[in-house]
């Protein structure tokens, strides 16, 4: 009987286990049902299996799972309810990284044995369970960051008693952060950074924090950076010792900063940058020896750096730019061992910088520029050789620039124009083998320019003028290739002759070598030079003749060669140049008749022999046989008569110009009058682009509709009407308008949409640009038509949309960055040349307060990872939308297609995943284009891959992927002869490719080309 008894005993045991085990294995095996595993990664979740202990990401504590890890699994797919109540015992739920989606499973809160809960970087949305805290009274670790949850944080969050670590960054999460959020005595970590909190007068907080937080003795980090948070900074931080990080920065926070907040002796990274604090740095400072970073960049702060602030021997990184400080630099920072980044520029400050400023051999960025600081230049900021970035411009900066920096290899970008710095460019410094921007104008520089400048093979902007650099333009020049956009040596002391390696610039937009004393003539290889936009040589001795060669510029704007002493006549080759707008040859020795397409834009003047359209030959007949006096008479009658139609003119002009301020003050004016501004050459009258059909609609976007509008001389503008504002969005409707004309309206490129002219009225704004007869590479990519793009064009596009871009980056002083790169923003004209255009929500970094914006704007699926979650605007994230495009242009498909990557998924990891699996690369080709060309689509694919990387700082720059892409150019296919040579070498590959062998080879090539 007892050993029945105890027979039955343990079968009931051995059932009940069973029992629970195939609860929780049925409980997973329906997750994995409900989802997809793109990787197969949960392959051995199998019923067979009489365990789930032993699956992918499953751990057990006594037969019964207690976590369930699948941070980062390629899986997608909502969160299916009811699986969470048989898994009674999970003590660690992570979902992290994966592509799940939909609102927490209720039943999760049955799991009250929770410790861990991870649902960062999700797709998970709605609103947190009200009763969260009462439900997981054991967690200890909870992060829903990057997510997309709404409404609220519930005020049960402070019923989380045991919790140490509680992010919730960039969840949408609005409302106020409850103060009940005090109550948690043993937190450690608090993110809640990128949120929409707004202030709530009736919950006791002070602006938006709560004053509750000071409860939180054991915190190590509070991030409560880029929310609403306004108001003063509460003085709370007395009691939190333990504190190694505080971030308050890109909220709207008020009033100085709390003496308090001195008290903080552990803290290590303070970031308060980008709010409105005002009075000066707090004298405290200095108690705070551990600080590594101090930023209070963007505010309102005044007064001068407290001495004690130079006692901190730790700091790495002191970010004090654009606010109002004034005074010196304590000389004690010179001897800071660990200093990284130096960044004090936009303020004040007088005096010198410290001469010993550089004793740290980890220094790569000092910027001080549009300060009021003078004295010597100290010698040893690059003496660890690790310098990058050495801005000084807009100071008094006098003496020599140091002869330490010849050596150093590291430099970037050196910009200390607008100094009165003097004697020779030290000799090194020409030739710094990474240096990209050298910007010395506007000093007092003498000297010869260094041979060494054709090492600077990275060199994209070289600034010399305005200066007494004397010597020769060395013929190196030429070496530094097609890295080099734009040169100006204008004012200085140059002599001898331009150099014909000058030609070897392949990239060369602009060339400014005027107010020199250059003689000789002008090399026939600027000629070469296909992409100027401006060229002036003005002020110099050149002789000889206007070379014809000039005639090739097609985008010339700007032609300037006054001023010298040129002879012959004007080539009739330059009425090639459609673009230009200035052409200015006077005070020359000239002769002979300028060309008819000339004559708009000339100015002749001081050439007796020249002469243009009826005033050549006509005006001696008209005169001829006239005697002295009636000549006299003629010409005194002309001159009258012009002078009539000045006064006219003058007087239209005068009166339109006051008709236009009375309207900008608020006088009455007809409602339906234009004003109309012109930015290029162009004879479009108002009426002509003001009655817009509806019938004529081509495009539509964000910003507003697009017209084709044919004008009466047959030619084609395209004109963009911004939407209607409403009432309450005037000031962003006006924004956008004045945005892009302000953007495109000084852009001379040829890669760059051309904006003709823009036309407005009270109600209205029409943007008129140069018409693109194929459309957007969107079109054409994702239609019928993507058989016409053959690689070679989709290669050209892909060129032509990089050095337009390139051009905005680097060229363009500010720095512009697009923000909505994508294939529909890039238009192809005639010949299927990429203009970029829709600078709608462009922006221009006049200043770097710019850098961060209220929010993210971009299209879906062009969107650099980093934009999404800190709104930092910065190149990299064009250069990740370019190499989506890039993506598009190998591969053919769109950068959401939910069919073929999945639903939450996109272009980039879809072409990741078949990167990292060797068996379908040869997928992503676009089976459009011919086989031939994969070894050079393949190429490509590696630069698209580079710009998309997940860390910004790994992106190249846009001028490395024009260096890039040039690299890559698609080889000269074989001629006839040359493939009968190789017909027999080629039907061999073709026999192995019939044998199973050609995929592996195109993957074996892509990962060679990827690993390099």
């Amino acid at each position: 009987m007892y050993t029945t008894s105890v027979f039955v005993c343990v079968c009931v045991c051995v059932c009940v286990l069973g029992g629970g085990g195939d609860a929780e294995g049925q409980a997973l095996l329906e997750f994995k049902s409900n989802i997809t595993d793109a990787n197969q990664l949960l392959i051995n979740w199998d019923a067979s299996d009489a365990t789930p202990c032993n699956w992918t990401g499953v751990n057990c504590t006594s037969n019964s799972v207690t976590t369930l890890d699948l941070w980062n699994f390629n899986i997608s797919g909502p969160m299916p309810p009811g699986i969470f109540g048989q898994l009674t015992n999970l003590t660690h739920l992570n979902v992290g990284g994966t592509s799940l989606n939909g609102n927490i499973p209720t039943d999760l809160l049955n799991c009250s044995k929770l410790v861990f809960l991870n649902m960062s970087s999700t797709w998970m949305a709605g609103l947190l369970p009200l009763d969260l805290g009462e439900k997981l009274p054991l967690l200890q670790y909870l992060d829903f960051s990057f997510a997309s949850f709404v409404g609220p944080i519930p005020d049960s969050v402070g019923d989380l008693l045991q919790l140490e670590t509680l992010k919730l960054a960039e969840t949408n999460f609005s409302g106020f952060l409850p103060s009940s959020i005090g109550n948690l005595q043993n937190l450690r970590e608090l993110f809640m950074g990128f949120n929409n909190f707004t202030s709530l007068k009736d919950c006791n907080l002070v602006g938006t924090i709560p004053e509750s937080l000071a409860n939180l003795t054991a915190l190590n980090w509070l991030w409560l950076n880029a929310n609403n948070l306004s108001g003063r900074i509460p003085d709370i931080f007395g009691r939190m010792t333990n504190l190694t990080g505080l971030d308050l920065s890109q909220n709207s926070l008020t009033e100085e900063i709390p003496p308090g907040i001195c008290q903080l002796l552990a803290v290590e990274y303070m970031d308060l940058w980008q709010n409105f604090l005002s009075g000066g740095i707090p004298e405290g400072i200095g108690n705070l020896t551990k600080l590594i970073r101090f930023d209070v960049s963007q505010n309102n702060m005044s007064g001068t750096i407290p001495p004690s602030l130079g006692t901190l021997q730790q700091i790495e990184e002191l970010t004090l730019w654009q606010n109002n400080f004034t005074g010196g630099i304590p000389p004690q920072i010179g001897d800071w061992q660990y200093l990284t980044d130096f960044k004090i520029f936009q303020n004040s400050f007088t005096g010198n910088l410290p001469y010993n400023l550089g004793s740290s051999t980890s220094l790569t960025i000092v910027d001080v520029s549009m300060n009021l600081l003078d004295g010597l230049v100290p010698p040893n900021l690059c003496n660890g050789n690790q310098l990058t970035e050495l801005i000084l411009f807009q100071n008094n900066f006098s003496g020599p620039l140091p002869d330490t920096y010849g050596n150093c290899s590291a430099l970037v970008k050196v910009e200390v124009y607008e100094n009165s710095l003097s004697g020779p460019v030290p000799i090194g410094l020409w030739g710094s083998p990474l240096m990209q921007f050298l910007t010395l104008y506007d000093n007092k520089f003498n000297g010869t320019i260094g041979t060494g400048i054709g090492m600077a093979t990275n060199l994209g902007s070289l600034l010399l003028n305005e200066n007494a650099f004397t010597g020769s333009i060395p013929s190196e020049i030429g070496q530094i290739g097609s890295a080099l956009h734009k040169l100006d040596m204008s004012g200085n002391d140059l002599s001898g002759p331009i150099p014909l390696e000058i030609g070897n610039l392949s990239s060369l937009q602009d060339l400014y070598l005027d107010a020199n004393a250059l003689i000789g003539s002008i090399p026939p290889t600027i000629g070469n030079l296909t992409r100027l936009v401006q060229l002036n040589l003005s002020c110099n001795g050149l002789t000889g003749t206007i070379p014809a060669s000039l005639g090739a510029l097609t985008d010339l704007g700007i032609l300037d060669l006054s001023y010298n002493k040129l002879s012959g006549d004007v080539p009739a080759a330059l009425s090639s140049l459609q673009q230009l707008e200035t052409f200015n040859v006077s005070y020359n020795q000239l002769s002979g008749e300028i060309p008819q397409d000339l004559i708009p834009f000339a100015n002749i003047e001081g050439n007796p022999n020249l002469c243009a359209g009826s005033v050549c030959g006509g005006g001696n007949s008209t005169t001829s046989g006239m005697s002295k006096t009636a000549k006299i008479s003629w010409v005194v009658g002309v001159t009258f008569a012009v002078a009539a139609i000045l006064l006219i003119v003058g007087s239209c002009c005068i009166c339109r110009k006051y008709h236009i301020l009375l309207f900008k003050a608020g006088h009455q004016g007809p409602p339906d009058s234009w004003h109309l501004t012109s930015f290029h050459k162009t004879f479009i009258d108002e009426s002509e682009i003001t009655n817009l059909d509806e019938d004529n609609v081509i495009g539509s976007g964000g910003s507003g509709k697009v017209y084709k509008v044919v004008l009466p001389n047959g030619d084609c503008v395209a004109v963009k009407k911004l939407w209607t504002a409403k009432k309450d969005e005037l000031l962003l409707h006006d924004y956008g308008f004045k945005s892009e004309v302000e953007t495109l309206g000084s852009i001379r490129h040829r890669n760059i949409v051309k904006l003709l002219c823009c036309c407005s009225n009270k109600d209205t704004n029409l943007l008129v640009y140069e018409y693109m007869p194929n459309g957007s590479l969107d079109d054409i990519l994702h239609s019928t038509k993507t058989g016409t793009l053959d690689w070679g064009t989709r290669f050209r596009i892909a060129f032509g949309a990089a050095q337009g871009l390139a051009y905005l980056h680097h060229d363009c002083s500010p720095q512009i960055l697009h923000r909505d790169v994508k294939s529909s923003n890039i238009l192809l004209d005639l010949d299927y040349e990429a203009h970029v255009a829709d600078f709608g929500i462009a922006k221009t970094l006049s200043t770097a307060y710019s850098n961060y914006m209220s929010n993210v704007a971009g299209s879906r699926g062009y969107i650099a990872p980093e934009y999404g979650y800190t709104l930092k605007v910065g190149e990299k994230s064009d250069i990740y939308s370019f190499g989506v495009v890039l993506m598009e242009l190998v591969t053919g498909k769109r950068p959401l297609e939910p069919k073929l990557y999945g639903e939450n998924n996109d272009i980039v990891n879809w072409v990741y995943e078949k990167v990292e699996s060797k068996q379908e690369l040869y997928q992503v080709l676009d089976p459009n284009c011919s086989k031939d060309d994969h070894n050079d689509m393949l190429l490509v694919l590696r630069i698209a891959l580079l710009c998309t990387n997940m860390l910004p700082s790994n992106r190249p720059s846009m001028r490395e992927v024009v260096m890039m892409l040039l690299e890559a150019t698609p080889k000269p296919k074989k001629n006839f002869v040359e493939l009968e040579e190789s017909a027999e070498e080629e039907e061999e590959e073709e026999k192995a490719e019939k044998k199973g062998h050609g995929g592996k080879q195109d993957d074996d090539t892509l990962q060679v080309l990827i690993m390099q």
